[in-house]
């Protein structure tokens, strides 16, 4: 049991799930909830704040401020607390209540846009508003996940070696792509290992990240309104594009064997059954990466009104059977 004096110490690294009997092939789940910040992102947000402090950028006068669709600004939130940095977060409305809330519990200020942009997005207002915030105001030091090097670093030193460790015949790792952050840093490690190991990007239909048409997103966390200034395709080997309403059912599915995802878990696993129901063989070492729990997603993904006044149709459906294949984007294996 480690005993630790600030919260951003502790994450536990070596959970994994066999979802064999979710849906129905051998898929090992990567578990990244299991931290004070309940997300991955709390690795991109203390490897940004630790280089901004190596930096210099960071002084006690500083006010830290990021846009985030909910997670990173929980996982910053966290870490400002504990080393004493105010924190604003500008967010709009697809951020969860329990995760806004959450950070206002921390100490932190949330902003919310409302502007959107042509194609229903709402990234291009919030990053105007951070840039209108640091242009008046010089105590502010804007971290950028988008375009922070930092952000893909932190994957590249510790979740892609923790997977490395663990499976040393690893052939392929499906990874969510939202500022691509945690793809990048994992695709850059295995493209140096000494191993081929098949990098599969899970996307969400309305993201423009890897060319798709721009549409209406609900559940934050994965996809992005513009091309990620991160993402270099030349390290992704496939991308898989998940609708919102196969990951809703994705999520309920593990709900019904007793594991409670967030959004973003959902579409990738509907990505990954749907690519090894495809390319998957007997022993094949596939893992996926969870990067946060459900608790945040119970008065959206997990309620069944919201869900029927967005999608139509209540996509419970009988929750245990497997979870079906999705779509490609344009590229195979």
């Amino acid at each position: 049991m480690p005993v630790i004096s600030v919260p951003q110490a502790f994450n536990e690294e070596e959970l994994y799930v066999d979802l064999r009997a979710v849906i129905g092939r051998a898929l090992f789940l990567k578990c990244e909830g299991f931290n004070f910040a309940g997300s991955i992102k709390l690795k991109a947000a203390a490897e940004m704040v630790a280089a901004a402090e190596r930096e210099g950028a960071l002084t006690r006068r500083s006010i830290l401020v990021e846009s985030s669709s909910g997670n990173l600004g929980v996982a910053l939130s966290m870490i400002a607390a504990s080393k004493g940095y105010r924190f604003l977060c500008v967010t709009d409305a697809r951020c969860n209540l329990a995760t806004r809330l959450m950070m206002e519990a921390l100490g932190s200020q949330v902003h919310m846009v409302s502007g959107t942009e042509s194609n229903g997005g709402f990234l291009g207002a919030r990053l105007d508003y951070v840039r209108d915030l640091c242009a008046t105001d010089d105590r502010c030091v804007w971290l950028s996940q988008y375009t922070n090097p930092a952000n893909w670093r932190a994957h590249y030193r510790t979740t892609a070696p923790a997977i490395a460790r663990f499976f040393p015949d690893l052939d392929v790792l499906f990874v969510g792509a939202g500022t691509t952050g945690t793809l990048m840093g994992c695709a850059r490690y295995f493209r140096r290992w000494d191993r081929p190991v098949r990098i599969v990007a899970v996307d969400s239909a309305g993201s423009v990240s890897f060319g798709g048409a721009p549409g209406r997103r609900m559940i934050p966390g994965l996809g992005m309104s513009v091309r990620p200034p991160l993402l270099d395709d030349a390290y992704v080997d496939d991308v898989l594009v998940v609708e919102e309403a196969d990951t809703i059912r994705a999520c309920r599915r593990l709900a019904a064997r007793g594991f409670l995802f967030g959004g973003s878990t959902g579409t990738v696993v509907s990505g990954a059954a749907g690519w090894l129901e495809r390319y998957g063989h007997p022993g094949m070492t596939a893992v996926a990466i969870a990067p946060d729990l459900g608790e945040r997603y119970l008065d959206t993904v997990y309620q069944s009104t919201w869900v029927r006044d967005l999608y139509g149709d209540d996509l419970d459906g009988d929750a245990r059977e497997p979870v079906l294949p999705t779509r490609e984007a344009g590229r195979g294996a």
